[in-house]
């Protein structure tokens, strides 16, 4: 079977492969502690630039591995306890890392895997891929932060629509309804992915982190304290090495050069 997850790194970006191929990737205890366990690596490791996560086979993720829940000799209660202490540790490491994120969706993605999607910075979605909320058809309710990501992409009456009649979404339909970034032709998903990461790790990996902390932090701060923590960001970056080049490459008219480029 190989290892629940295969890591490849090059020119500064690391790709995360869920592989579980004969389950559509679904996310059973092994799939998901190697994942979780390879992001915390991932963003601690200084020469990672760029995370690209995808799904060997068909499919990104199915989601939680119901059949497995199931089988546990203590119940699907306790194995979904489990599994989900886990997933959510790789989620909030998602949210955090201070690196872009990006989901290169080649196939369905569903339950888990549509809440792990929407939980990266960026997706890229091939077209005849899909999304699906699944979690409601199956008697249950969302994890993996969606139901937090969700309604900030697509506004809550939307939300309320895909939770309650839980309709597959086409990459054209999730494209229009602003749940992906991007649409690539199949074969060339984890290509544009890839290529996006790389524009991404060439700009200031240090104005990236502290605009997506803000970002992620504004929804659970008031204006005053939001305001606070802009001018703390922006004194921060200005004083970093980035930032002067930045400031020096616009007073002298150039284009910056960040230190750490990706080949």
């Amino acid at each position: 079977m190989g290892e629940p997850v295969i890591v490849r790194k090059a020119d500064g970006l690391a790709t995360l492969l869920l592989n579980r191929p004969g389950a559509l990737n679904a996310f059973n205890r092994d799939l998901t502690g190697a994942f979780a366990m390879h992001l915390m690596r991932l963003a601690a490791d200084e020469s990672v630039r760029g995370v690209v996560i995808s799904g060997e086979g068909r499919a990104f993720s199915a989601g939680g591995d119901l059949k497995w829940a199931l089988d546990s000799p203590h119940g699907p209660h306790h194995a979904f306890h489990e599994l989900v202490c886990i997933f959510h540790q790789a989620i909030g490491e998602i949210r955090r890392m201070p690196k872009p994120v990006i989901a290169a969706i080649n196939g369905v993605a569903a339950g888990g895997g549509f809440s792990l999607a929407l939980a990266c910075d960026f997706r890229v979605m091939g077209e005849s891929a899909s999304l699906r909320q699944a979690y409601t058809s199956s008697g249950l309710s969302i994890d993996g932060g969606g139901s937090f990501t969700l309604p900030r992409l697509v506004g809550f009456a939307r939300a309320m629509e895909i939770m309650a009649f839980d309709m597959p979404i086409s990459a054209e339909q999730a494209l229009a309804w602003g749940l992906v970034t991007r649409v690539a032709a199949d074969g060339s998903v984890l290509n544009e992915a890839t290529a996006m990461a790389r524009d991404l790790a060439n700009r200031s990996l240090h104005s990236f982190a502290w605009s997506k902390k803000l970002l992620t932090d504004s929804f659970d701060s008031t204006f005053e304290t939001q305001l606070e923590r802009e001018r703390r960001g922006l004194l921060n970056c200005a004083a970093h090495a980035e930032g002067m080049e930045g400031l020096r490459a616009f007073a002298e008219k150039r284009k910056p050069v960040f230190a750490s480029k990706c080949p």
